[in-house]
């Protein structure tokens, strides 16, 4: 990832308010804090980060 990367606000959260934003790439997606971007990121692998979203969208979590 380079500094020119784009994050985006999660979908689930509410407007003007701190949240989890996203950016996805290639391979991986990479994960912050939106109140504490400076902090860093975490990634996980694009396959790994579908599976987690569509159980979220489901309920199972």
């Amino acid at each position: 990832m380079n500094a020119n990367t784009e994050f985006r606000k999660s979908s689930y959260s509410a407007q003007n308010q701190n949240c989890v934003e996203v950016a996805n790439l290639r391979r991986i997606a990479a994960i912050r804090d939106s109140k504490h971007a400076e902090k860093g990121y975490l990634t996980f692998p694009s396959g790994e980060w579908a599976i987690f979203l569509t159980a979220s969208r489901r309920g199972e979590l």
